[in-house]
């Protein structure tokens, strides 16, 4: 995951969440859903429902093999609301073995329950994200995150609202990646660059990837406040020059 795939696509099956807790606070897509006058609060089944398995005229999958997919990107692929849809998403997910499915969560003490009932130690075609955007949020999580048997783990530590300590989660023996960054969008709380480099040293002490995904509106930086406009906050982040792979 550090960085775009060379080839990937986003498949938003459903629609609408509900804030789930303090990262949640300034949603993007309860922002974007804003300006269309949408409730983001009630979720829907979209039209792209089937697009991992739709054809071309000649058979062949619209999606080709070898594809990234970034997973229910505008919802929580575990959110209550879709439990009536799932069944069908993962069997979906399981004939395209082909493809990698990315999806990342806050609800991650409803995955367990949430699991096809094939998944075993989990499919290898599938990474379950999950998101701990503050030092609470980690020591509530990832006690559950760590016990779920799934192949491909990433911590999301975005929007990083206060420095975390990963310390006491061994993360060099389950985790692939740690994704840090801030947040975007006017009402954005800071960022610190400090809490950003203890995530990294703690990723490099482990020999865990680490990927410094975006700055944020309000990056703070050997003690300056920088407000960083939204089509430079990734690009910014990338000139830190501090990814570990």
């Amino acid at each position: 995951m550090n960085g775009i795939a060379e080839r990937s696509v986003m498949w938003n099956l459903w629609h609408g969440c509900h804030k789930f807790s303090e990262g949640c606070r300034y949603c993007y897509v309860y922002r974007g859903d804003a300006k269309r006058n949408v409730d983001s609060s009630v979720v829907v089944k979209t039209k792209n429902f089937d697009l991992p398995v739709r054809t071309n005229k000649n058979g062949s999958f619209k999606i080709p093999s070898g594809t990234l997919v970034y997973t229910c990107f505008t919802s929580d692929f575990f959110v209550e609301d879709a439990d009536a849809w799932r069944t069908e998403a993962w069997e979906m997910i399981r004939q395209r073995s082909d493809l990698h499915f990315l999806m990342i969560t806050k609800r991650i003490n409803r995955v367990m329950e949430c699991l096809p009932v094939d998944w075993k130690d989990g499919y290898d075609n599938v990474t379950i994200c999950c998101t701990v955007e503050n030092q609470l949020c980690a020591d509530n999580r990832l006690p559950v995150y760590r016990a779920i048997p799934i192949k491909h783990k990433i911590i999301i530590c975005e929007p990083l609202l206060e420095e975390i300590s990963l310390d006491a989660y061994n993360i060099g023996e389950w985790v692939e990646q740690v994704v840090a960054g801030g947040e975007s969008g006017y009402e954005a709380r800071i960022c610190n660059f400090d809490w950003i480099m203890k995530l990294h040293d703690i990723c490099v002490k482990n020999n865990v990837s680490f990927w410094f995904k975006q700055t944020g509106s309000k990056f703070v930086k050997e003690g300056t406040l920088y407000t960083v406009k939204r089509q430079f906050q990734h690009s910014q982040a990338r000139k830190a020059g501090i990814n570990f792979k």
